[in-house]
C-alpha cells in the first residue's frame, strides 16, 4: 500500500493531473467542484481477468493521485457490468464470463487496489471498494426498464463513439445497454454514497458523460466527468503488451523478472511520459530524471518503483539480479539464490542442450564438456574449444576457465545447470538431468 502525504490544499489534484499530463477531458466546473470541497469520485473496473494490467494502471494512478490530495476515492469493481461487456475500443463482442470465474476475478482486482490506495477505516478519506452487482442483483428486468431506460432516447445513446465505431461491425443489444448501466452505477452512487465524479480513459468519455446527464435528468444533480490520456507507446500503438501479450500486475501471469524487464525495456521516446503518469515521486524529482544524459538511468529508477509497488522489495532485489546474469558481474551465490522460475526466464532465448548425469560425471575435462559431451552446442571440436580457452574467452557459471586441462566438476546451478559463456556476447545453457 502507497504511503499517502496529503497535498497543502485540494485544488492541487488538478494541478498535478496537469504537470503529469494526464487530463484529456474534463466537464465544465469541474476543477471548481475540486477545489471546493472534498469530492468523492470513482472509477469502475470490470473484472474480466484476475489481475488488473499496466494499462489499467494509469486510471487507477488517478485515484492514488485524487486520495493523495485530500478526496475520496471509489473503486468499483463490476460484477454486474462484467457480464456485459463494454465495447468501447472493442471491434468485436467479448466472450461473457460466468459468475464464478468473475467473483474470483474481483477478488484479485480487490487485492491488487489495496496495493495503490488506503482503506483503512481510520483515515478521512478511506479509500473504498464497491460492486455493482450488489444494486443490480436485486433490480428486475422490468423495473429497471422503467427507472433507468426512459431518462435517456436511443438518439443520444447513438451518438456515442463507442456505439457508432461498432455499428459497421455489428454491437448486440447487451452491449448497447453498457452506457445504461454504466450511467445507472454513476446515479447509484451518487444518490447513496454523495459520490459527483466519475474518472476513467478517454475511451471512457462517452460511458461517464452519460452517467452525469442521467443524473441531471432523473436527480437534477451536478455531476462530473474527468478522463486521462490513453498510454500510447511513440509510434502510436498500444501501450502494456510485451511478446508474449498484456504485462500483468499479478506474478503469476507476469513475473516480477518479467514486470521489471518491461519498464527497463521502454522506448527512449517514451520515457518521460511513462515517468509522470506512472512514478510517484514528485515534480522536481520526474524532471531530474528526464535531464539524465543516460536514459537507461531514469528507466531503472522506474522500474525499480513500480516493481516494488506492484510486488516487493525482495521481488524486486530477485529480478535486478537476475538481469546482471548474463552481462552483468552477478557474483555466483546471487545466482543460486535467484528462484528457477526467473533462471530460466533470463536464459529464455539461449541455445540450450541437455545432458544426463552420467554423460557430465564421466567427462573428464573442460575441452570435451565444451565439444562432445554437450553434442557441439558451444563448439564444434575440441581443437576450437582449446584455442578459445588458451585465449581467456571461456567462462561457466561466471568463472572464467584458466586451463584447457581444467577438470569438469562445476557445481550445477539450482543442481541441475550450466551456464556457459563464449566470448563476450555468447551464452548456452546446458540441463543435466537424471
Amino acid at each position: 500500500m502507497i504511503k499517502l502525504f496529503c497535498m497543502p490544499t485540494l485544488a492541487n489534484f488538478i494541478k498535478e493531473l496537469r504537470w503529469r499530463g494526464m487530463i484529456h477531458d474534463m466537464t465544465p466546473g469541474t476543477e471548481e467542484q475540486l477545489a471546493k470541497e472534498k469530492t468523492l469520485g470513482y472509477i469502475g473496473f470490470d473484472p474480466t481477468a484476475k489481475s488488473l494490467h499496466i494499462g489499467n494502471l494509469a486510471t487507477v494512478m488517478l485515484l492514488v493521485h485524487m486520495q493523495r490530495s485530500g478526496h475520496q476515492p471509489i473503486a468499483l469493481v463490476g460484477g454486474a457490468t462484467g457480464m456485459v461487456g463494454d465495447p468501447s475500443g472493442k471491434s468485436a463482442e467479448r466472450n461473457l464470463l460466468d459468475e464464478d470465474t468473475l467473483r474470483e476475478n474481483q477478488a484479485g482486482v480487490r487485492k491488487q487496489l489495496e496495493k495503490f490506495l488506503d482503506f483503512d477505516v481510520a483515515a478521512e478519506n478511506q479509500a473504498v471498494l464497491v460492486n455493482n452487482y450488489d444494486w443490480f442483483g436485486k433490480i428486475g428486468f422490468l423495473e429497471f426498464l422503467r427507472d433507468a431506460g426512459k431518462h435517456l432516447t436511443v438518439n443520444y445513446m447513438m451518438a456515442k463513439d463507442s456505439v457508432k465505431k461498432r455499428l459497421e461491425t455489428g454491437l448486440s443489444f447487451t452491449e448497447f445497454s453498457y452506457q445504461l448501466l454504466q450511467g445507472y452505477d454513476f446515479y447509484h452512487l451518487y444518490q447513496h454514497h454523495g459520490v459527483k465524479l466519475q474518472m476513467g480513459g478517454s475511451d471512457q468519455w462517452g460511458n461517464i458523460t452519460t452517467g452525469t446527464e442521467f443524473i441531471r435528468r432523473k436527480a437534477s444533480g451536478d455531476a462530473f466527468a474527468l478522463t486521462a490520456p490513453l498510454i500510447t507507446k511513440s509510434d502510436g500503438t498500444k501501450f502494456g503488451k510485451s511478446e508474449s501479450g498484456n504485462v500483468w500486475l499479478d506474478a503469476d501471469m507476469t513475473s516480477p523478472y518479467k514486470f521489471y524487464q518491461f519498464w527497463l525495456n521502454v522506448a527512449d521516446d517514451d520515457l518521460s511520459r511513462l515517468l509522470r503518469v506512472f512514478s510517484l515521486k514528485n515534480q522536481e524529482e520526474v524532471e531530474a530524471l528526464e535531464q539524465m544524459p543516460n536514459p537507461n538511468e531514469a528507466k531503472r529508477a522506474l522500474a525499480e518503483e513500480l516493481t516494488t509497488r506492484i510486488h516487493s522489495a525482495e521481488d524486486f532485489e530477485n529480478a535486478r539480479d537476475a538481469s546482471s546474469i548474463l552481462f552483468g558481474k552477478a557474483a555466483l551465490e546471487k545466482i543460486q539464490r535467484i528462484d528457477e522460475r526467473t533462471l530460466l526466464e533470463v536464459f529464455e532465448g539461449l541455445p540450450q542442450e541437455t545432458i544426463s548425469c552420467s554423460e557430465y560425471e564421466e567427462t573428464s575435462n573442460v575441452v570435451d564438456l565444451l565439444s562432445e559431451t554437450t553434442h557441439q552446442l558451444v563448439f564444434k571440436s575440441k581443437g576450437e574449444a582449446r584455442r578459445m580457452i588458451q585465449q581467456g574467452g571461456v567462462s561457466i557459471n561466471k568463472e572464467k576457465i584458466a586451463s584447457p586441462e581444467a577438470e569438469a566438476n562445476f557445481s550445477l546451478l539450482q543442481n541441475k545447470y550450466l551456464l556457459i559463456q563464449r566470448g563476450k556476447k555468447n551464452h548456452f545453457l546446458v540441463r543435466v538431468e537424471d
